[in-house]
């Protein structure tokens, strides 16, 4: 059974995810700060590593990509999934 997803004007609702080193972690914010939408991250702290997840909209990825690569970080680093 295929679970349906949902859906805005700027395509579907999923969920990023950046794993960061704690010593970065406060630059990572301030880039997701400086983005055109509101993001509200949960931070999951494991030894040596911090999780950010938040919701965004499936049209923003790319918008997300380039802010953390202009602040050093890889943009491969972002993982995309669903919400459901």
């Amino acid at each position: 059974m295929t679970v349906p997803g949902l859906f805005g004007l700027e395509g579907e609702l999923i969920s990023l995810r950046i794993r960061v080193d704690p010593k970065h972690l406060e630059d990572l914010l301030e880039a997701l700060a400086l983005l055109d939408f509101p993001v509200n991250p949960q931070l999951y702290h494991r030894p040596g590593q911090v999780t950010v997840e938040f919701p965004a909209y499936s049209a923003r990825v790319r918008e997300v990509g380039d802010a953390i690569r202009n602040h050093g970080f890889n943009p491969e680093s972002l993982e995309v999934r669903g919400v459901i």
